[in-house]
């Protein structure tokens, strides 16, 4: 349920966040720091990369325990769960989001629905050889695989996100149709980098400027936007949260497959 806009949200909640949009599992946790008194704020972060896919929806239950018991907690101290909503792989997205809803419900805590790209642009920052500068835009771009490219864009204040371009599906051809005649280079993330290089054919290198080609939704990016959202008020009821589909068809048939292989 939605915070009270009067209220003031706990500083230092315990959050659990976790993200299976991607062919990895990512969770993370953000919990106080032991001995420092709650209003101070301060917290410490873990998180745990592991194999998704179709083992994603055996290992996430088994990682967030983990989580829990090596920072001393249990289930009943857990304030809120934050979970990558998407755009991804649409069997991933419906795990996250059905898993976050089941805990949440049975715990009786809100919910907190997080973009994954966002969280891959995040990532990428928080990975930068070099601070970003406040007013950057930050292209991802992450596989989306029938050829196709998730795509969104975010700009940085200093501080957090905000949305620049919404979520959408291009095809492969689309960054060099949009980036091949600009001035100045665009910055990207995302592992359409190395899982797509058809989407960068007749760009040169002066066209984009890679931020941490290694980018993913990891759990430390994850708790971070998961942290802001909690701070402003963006807890959702679980039965409110939803994942975020930007393709309506998620299975080529087997005509559309032999063309794509001739």
């Amino acid at each position: 349920m939605p915070a009270s806009p009067m209220s003031q949200p706990d500083p230092t909640p315990v959050l659990l966040a976790l993200d299976t949009a991607t062919e990895r599992l990512h969770v993370g946790l953000s919990a106080p720091v032991t001995g420092v008194a709650p209003e101070a704020g301060r917290a410490s972060v873990v998180a745990q990369e592991l194999a998704g896919g179709a083992q994603a929806s055996a290992g996430l239950l088994p990682a967030l325990q983990g989580l829990l018991l090596d920072a001393g907690l249990d289930w009943p101290d857990v304030s809120a769960i934050a979970f990558g909503a998407g755009p991804g792989a649409f069997t991933g997205l419906r795990t996250a989001c059905s898993v976050t809803q089941g805990l949440a419900l049975g715990l009786g805590v809100p919910v907190i629905s997080l973009d994954t790209l966002m969280a891959v642009a995040e990532d990428a920052r928080q990975r930068a050889s070099e601070p970003l500068p406040a007013g950057e835009v930050v292209w991802v771009l992450q596989d989306a695989r029938m050829g196709e490219l998730y795509v969104g864009a975010f700009s940085w204040d200093g501080q957090r996100w905000a949305v620049h371009t919404q979520a959408a599906l291009w095809p492969m051809g689309e960054p060099r149709a949009r980036w091949a005649t600009r001035a100045e280079g665009v910055r990207v993330c995302g592992n359409a980098l190395s899982a797509c290089p058809g989407a960068w054919e007749g760009l040169s290198p002066d066209d984009t400027r890679v931020l941490a080609p290694d980018a993913m939704p990891r759990g430390a990016a994850l708790i971070e936007l998961a942290r802001q959202a909690w701070a402003n008020g963006q807890q959702v009821d679980p039965a409110l949260a939803l994942p975020r589909y930007v393709r309506d068809k998620v299975a080529q048939t087997t005509a559309e497959r032999a063309a794509a292989q001739a």
